[in-house]
């Protein structure tokens, strides 16, 4: 992404300019005497999937309680005395990075409302495609919001069910809803999950202690020693309480189609999703990426950290020797530096430097797993060469992204996709690469374990690279929406 202005009034350096920036990940846990402190510990294990800021609702029988903070887990959750106000055997956390509403702290989750039923706080992995139309709707009804998030609008779907019980009034909610989510939510009595009816997001259920939890992935059960018990069901609600653990299927049934970005890039390479070990699809990955356009060469590097499994299964296919002949800073900061031009070019610089006794003089794949806009892409091979690389052949473990994401990851529009404007030969030119190519989109199904994409009913979200969007893009399609958003956008 191109430099943009950040709330301190620096800028923000190309540090992170082809990457797909993160969702959010949510947890929840209900019955435990840490509640607070095992949520922490939860949101650390998925800070990869936001880093902008994060919160803690808890209820302690009497009351709920909220810490909500821009930044860092460790930066706002590690002190005892914070987690001493969260008090309460019940919990959910949040890890935020906004793509929808700006980064200000009345848009950092969980959300929280006093219903005529009691309290409600809720967290939200993805993007409502319609949640700015419904927004539209509620507040020409007299709403009054209070963010500029999609998730509030769940809050209000809630408020004004006349469904008599707190599930009920949910689910009601939940059926007028378009897109992606992963819901957490917590009541004076329950804790409660949902996913979208194609299950887009993810959420998993575990087990701590005989206490139940929540989580956006298994890393985060891990973290804490949990136990993994199984996938929340797309279309599935659960309800945890006292009692113990209800489901609740209130949509047509439906095949899922989980994102797929997940395995290539979102979920951490230690998480297991969809019964996938994220990091033995990432190195199947890099070795379907040898077989469909394999070249003679010294060395493969990955870029990392991303492209490092997919490197590794593209080396022992290929039988090419891999080393890290990029190594990454994971100490760099982005509004210390003063942001002069010179200082932006050298922005790659502060957090990949390149090993150059590893690529000097030698024939290098360069492998990485997806290409956006292509200016950190044309920073690194540019790198390479510096460094004395004799040819760089560019090697990208996902198809080419030729179209924008609507369900909670921060993509471009498409006229800024590299991919969407440029043909494969345009697009090596522009990288300066010697050669380029991409995994086909078969070849990332033959990854996951399929034989190839069933066209009449794909087993993945995968609109990026076949512009084949699962759900309504009702917000996209509505002329006053649209207007919307650029008027929330100006608000922040």
């Amino acid at each position: 992404m191109i430099a943009s202005d950040t709330m301190d009034g620096g800028l923000d350096l190309e540090l992170n300019a082809d990457r797909l920036r993160e969702e959010c990940g949510v947890f929840g846990i209900f019955g435990h005497p840490e509640a607070a402190a095992i949520t922490a510990l939860g949101l650390h294990a998925l800070q990869h999937r936001g880093q902008e800021a994060a919160g803690i609702v808890s209820f302690d029988g009497k009351r709920f309680h909220s810490e909500r903070r821009m930044g860092l887990v460790a930066d706002n959750f590690s002190d005892r005395q914070t987690i001493d106000r969260l008090t309460g055997h019940l919990a959910i956390g949040h890890v935020r990075y906004s793509t929808t509403g700006e980064t200000i702290l009345r848009n950092v989750q969980p959300l929280f409302a006093e219903l005529d039923g009691g309290g409600f706080a809720v967290a939200h992995n993805g993007n409502l495609t319609n949640g700015l139309t419904l927004r539209r709707k509620l507040v020409h009804d007299g709403a009054i919001c209070q963010s500029t998030s999609d998730t509030e609008v769940i809050l209000h779907l809630v408020a004004r069910s006349r469904s008599k019980r707190f599930i009920e009034r949910f689910t009601d909610a939940l059926l007028q809803l378009e897109g992606a989510y992963s819901f957490v939510g917590l009541t004076n009595k329950k804790l409660v999950g949902a996913r979208d009816p194609l299950g887009i997001r993810p959420l998993v259920l575990g087990e701590l202690d005989g206490r139940y939890i929540l989580a956006s992935e298994t890393c985060a059960l891990d973290i804490i020693g949990a136990r993994f018990i199984r996938d929340i069901e797309n279309g599935e609600i659960v309800v945890i309480s006292e009692e113990g653990i209800e489901s609740i299927k209130p949509f047509p049934k439906q095949t899922a189609r989980p994102c797929i970005f997940e395995f290539i890039y979102f979920a951490r390479p230690d998480s297991i999703v969809h019964g996938r070990p994220v990091y033995d699809v990432r190195k199947r990955m890099g070795a379907e990426l040898a077989m469909e356009s394999g070249v003679e060469a010294d060395v493969v590097v990955p870029v990392p950290d991303s492209g490092v499994p997919a490197a590794l299964g593209y080396a022992q296919a290929a039988g090419i020797p891999y080393e890290l002949g990029i190594i990454r800073n994971h100490y760099v900061g982005r509004t210390f530096i003063q942001p002069t031009q010179s200082v932006r070019e050298l922005g790659v610089r502060l957090k990949h430097s390149a090993n150059r006794s590893v690529v000097k003089g030698k024939r290098i794949v360069l492998i990485d797993d997806s290409i956006v806009r292509g200016t950190t892409s044309v920073k690194i091979v540019q790198m390479m060469r510096d460094a004395g690389a004799k040819e760089v052949h560019f090697r990208i473990s996902s198809p080419p992204i030729t179209h924008p994401d609507y369900y909670g990851i921060d993509t471009p529009e498409r006229k800024n996709l590299l991919a969407a404007t440029h043909s494969l030969e345009e697009m090596r030119q522009y990288i300066g690469c010697d050669s380029l190519a991409f995994l086909s989109v078969d070849g990332i199904y033959r990854a996951m374990g399929e034989t190839g994409r069933d066209q009449a009913c794909p087993q993945f979200t995968d609109h990026c690279f076949t512009g084949d969007y699962p759900t309504g893009l009702t917000d996209q399609n509505d002329t006053g929406t649209k207007q919307q958003l650029s008027m929330l956008a100006e608000i922040g």
